[in-house]
């Protein structure tokens, strides 16, 4: 097949989008092989001047001999010549900036595949420390129980995106009695998350947790120990005890589970949600539905791991 054919066939409409990232790859490893190629031989030495015989001519082999000792055309490891390599380079080029949107379709399937190595991973993770997912000793639980679907959500009181998620959260928790609301304290952003993180977890101890925490996400400012303490006053707390709980062994070791547990499942920020073993990181603007939509999911198909 002639040159001019095989670029034919390879432009063709069906072929192009998986042709053109191939030849860019292609044209990318014949570079670097060229570059990579040992250099050409050097011509057989001439003999030295003193053994050549001034007044005999030069044998007729000789011009055979120089001939055969030329240099090949400079030839890329594929075997095409450097112009030919250039007539392709060309053509690839023409065509991409033609058409540029195929740069943006192979952008999208490596990015669908990079998603779904990544989903694979969080899968292994979950399925990995699902207990410690699903059935905590000691994390606080708000709503049912022994609700038929459970989400888990790491937050932080200083973190803006988890005080925007409340109250979609809120709204299903509180409206539909089956869910099982596991909340993980990750204070991450400042010494006041988890100076507030503390508090939150000693209320637990007094029953007062899911009244805590709504007042402490909703509140103006930055939390801290200070704002935390004047929260969890206002409810009428025992606050001798509730300094002496926050310190308490149990405590520590709920924020420092979470942390480990966090790092597991590679969450790097603030809110995350887990819906059985569904996942929604951030607080999306349609967070209420994107929620409700996996928890009739998850009724519907169950959950693999939970």
């Amino acid at each position: 097949m002639s040159l001019a054919a095989l670029v034919e066939a390879c432009l063709s409409k069906k072929g192009l989008a998986l042709i053109v990232p191939a030849l860019l790859l292609v044209g990318s490893t014949l570079a670097i092989g060229q570059g990579a190629l040992p250099p050409a031989a050097p011509p057989p030495q001439a003999a030295a001047p003193q053994a050549e015989p001034v007044s005999t001519p030069a044998p007729a082999a000789q011009p055979v001999q120089a001939e055969a000792a030329k240099p090949a055309p400079t030839q890329v490891a594929s075997g095409l010549s450097s112009g030919q390599r250039k007539e392709v380079e060309a053509i690839i080029k023409d065509y991409l900036i033609n058409n540029p949107e195929i740069m943006i379709e192979v952008q999208n399937a490596l990015e669908a595949k990079m998603d779904k190595i990544q989903s694979e991973r969080v899968a292994a993770a979950i399925k990995s420390n699902a207990a410690e997912i699903f059935r905590p000793a000691a994390s606080p639980i708000v709503g049912n129980t022994k609700g038929d679907v459970t989400i888990i959500e790491f937050f932080d009181y200083n973190c803006g995106y988890c005080k925007r998620a409340f109250e979609p959260m809120a709204k299903l928790v509180e409206g539909d009695k089956q869910i099982k609301l596991i909340m993980k304290e990750l204070p991450i952003l400042s010494k006041g998350s988890e100076e507030a993180a503390k508090v939150a977890l000693a209320t637990k101890l007094q029953g007062k947790y899911w009244e805590f925490h709504r007042a402490m996400i909703l509140a103006p400012g930055q939390a801290s120990e200070a704002s935390a303490l004047r929260i969890a006053e206002k409810l009428n707390l025992d606050m001798a005890r509730l300094k002496k709980d926050m310190e308490s062994p149990a405590v520590k070791k709920e924020i420092e589970d979470t942390r480990n547990l966090a790092q597991k499942l590679g969450i790097q920020g603030t809110p995350h949600f887990f819906v059985g073993d569904r996942i929604i990181p951030g607080a999306p603007e349609n967070l209420y539905e994107q929620l409700t939509k996996l928890v009739a999911e998850v009724r519907k198909e169950g959950c693999r791991v939970c």
